[in-house]
C-alpha cells in the first residue's frame, strides 16, 4: 500500500544542481564546478566559539528568536556595516538563510498568490513557493544585464502579487545593483500592498563598490523582509545559521512559524555568530581577494573561448556565460561535457527557462581547480564546436 502526499508534493523533485552532482559518482577525477560551497575554512575565531560552546555545555533550547545577545550583535553589525537598524525584538535567527526564506514564505503565501521573481534565479526558490500553492511570475532579465529594471518590475504587478523576491548579489548571475538601482525599484514598490523579500546571503561578496541593502530604504520597512546570515560570508554553510529581519509586526507572527518548525536555532552556532559578527569581520574580504582573482581568470578565458558574458559578475562567486556561440542545448552541453571530460557545470535552463543558453560555473574552487577545468573545456570545445 502506498499513501499518497498532498496535492503539491508533486513539485518535490531533486535540484538540478544536485542532479549534476550525483552523476559524478564513481569520476575520481572530475572537476566539480557546480556547487557555491566556498573552500575556505571557517574563521578560527569562529571555530573556537563554536566548540568553546559545547565544552561549556551552552547546548539547551534558546530563545525562540535566538539568543538575545547574538541578535544585538547582528543588529550592531548592519548598524556599523549599511547604516539601518533593527531592534532585537525585529530579529529572527534561523537555520541557515533556507529555513529564513521558508518560514517567511509559509507565512505570507495564501493559495493562488503570485510571487514575483527576476530570471534567471536560484532553483530552490520555486518549489517553496508551488508547494505553497502559490505561483511564481518570472520576469525575463536576459535583456537587462540580469538586472530587473522598474518598469519590467511595475508591467508584471497584478491583483494577484503578493510578494517579490529579489537576490542581490544574484545566484546564478553574479550581478548585482547599485544604490540608485535599489532605489529605483523602491520607488515602484514603496505604498503597494506588496511584501519585498531581499535575499542578501550574498551581500559581504560584493567585488564592486558597496552593497546597497533594500533595507536602507524606510519607504519600504514595513514591507520588507531581509534574508542574510553566515553561509557564504564566514565559510559557515555547515552550522545553519542564518538572520531574519523585519518589522515587529510581522517578525512577532513569523516567530510563532520558526518556533513551530524548529523551536530554535543550533545555540553552539549563535555563540558562533557573535564572534563572527564582532571578532571574524575581516574573512569576508580575505575571501573576496581570492574570489577576484578566480572570477577575472575565469572571465578572461571563457571570453578567450568564445563564450560570451551578458553582464560582468559583481558579487557572489559565479559567472554564467553563453554557449550560444556552440549550441542553445545547454542541458545536453553539460551532460557531456561530464561524460567526456569530467567536468561538471550547471545548464543555465536549471534557473527557469530564461537561463536556456548558458551555463553557471562556481569558482568556490580554488584556481588550480579552474585552470584545470578550462583546460577540459578547451579539448570539449575544438573536439566538437571545431
Amino acid at each position: 500500500m502506498k499513501l499518497s502526499l498532498n496535492k503539491h508534493s508533486k513539485h518535490l523533485k531533486a535540484p538540478s544542481i544536485r542532479q549534476f552532482s550525483n552523476r559524478m559518482k564513481g569520476m575520481d577525477d572530475c572537476i566539480n564546478l557546480t556547487i557555491g560551497q566556498p573552500d575556505f575554512p571557517m574563521p578560527d575565531v569562529v571555530k573556537k566559539a563554536y566548540i568553546e560552546a559545547i565544552d561549556n555545555d551552552q547546548t539547551s533550547y534558546s530563545h525562540n528568536k535566538g539568543l538575545i545577545e547574538a541578535r544585538e550583535a547582528i543588529r550592531q553589525y548592519f548598524n556599523s556595516r549599511y547604516g539601518f537598524n533593527y531592534s532585537t525584538e525585529e530579529i529572527i535567527i534561523t537555520n541557515g538563510a533556507s529555513e529564513a526564506l521558508d518560514t517567511t514564505l509559509r507565512s505570507i503565501i495564501d493559495e493562488g498568490d503570485e510571487v514575483l521573481i527576476p530570471g534567471p534565479v536560484y532553483a530552490g526558490y520555486i518549489p517553496l513557493i508551488k508547494t505553497l500553492g502559490g505561483q511564481p511570475v518570472y520576469i525575463d532579465t536576459s535583456q537587462t544585464d540580469f538586472k530587473v529594471s522598474p518598469e519590467a518590475l511595475e508591467s508584471h504587478i497584478s491583483k494577484r502579487t503578493k510578494a517579490v523576491l529579489l537576490n542581490y548579489p544574484t545566484n546564478p548571475t553574479g550581478v548585482t545593483l547599485s544604490h540608485d538601482e535599489v532605489e529605483a525599484l523602491v520607488k515602484v514598490l514603496q505604498g503597494k500592498e506588496i511584501f519585498v523579500i531581499s535575499d542578501e546571503i550574498y551581500a559581504e561578496n560584493t567585488f564592486v563598490g558597496k552593497h546597497t541593502s533594500f533595507a536602507e530604504f524606510s519607504e519600504i520597512r514595513d514591507q520588507l523582509l531581509l534574508i542574510s546570515g553566515l553561509s557564504k560570508s564566514h565559510s559557515a554553510t555547515g552550522i545553519r545559521l542564518g538572520f531574519l529581519l523585519g518589522p515587529e509586526y510581522l517578525i512577532d507572527k513569523l516567530t510563532f512559524m520558526h518556533a513551530y518548525n524548529c523551536i530554535c536555532t543550533n545555540v553552539p552556532a549563535q555563540k558562533a555568530c557573535i564572534a563572527a559578527l564582532r571578532d571574524g569581520l575581516e574573512a569576508p574580504q580575505i575571501m573576496n581577494q581570492a574570489y577576484i582573482k578566480r572570477k577575472n581568470f575565469l572571465v578572461n578565458k571563457l571570453q578567450q573561448l568564445g563564450l560570451e558574458l551578458t553582464a560582468q559578475p559583481e558579487g557572489a562567486f559565479y559567472v554564467f556565460p553563453s554557449i550560444q556561440n556552440f549550441t542553445e542545448d545547454d542541458y545536453d552541453f553539460c551532460v557531456k561535457l561530464l561524460e567526456e571530460e569530467h567536468l561538471a557545470m550547471v545548464p543555465g535552463s536549471a534557473f527557469t527557462d530564461i537561463g536556456k543558453g548558458h551555463v553557471r560555473i562556481s569558482y568556490a574552487y580554488n584556481l588550480e581547480d579552474l585552470k584545470e577545468g578550462m583546460k577540459r573545456l578547451e579539448q570539449f570545445l575544438k573536439r566538437h564546436y571545431k
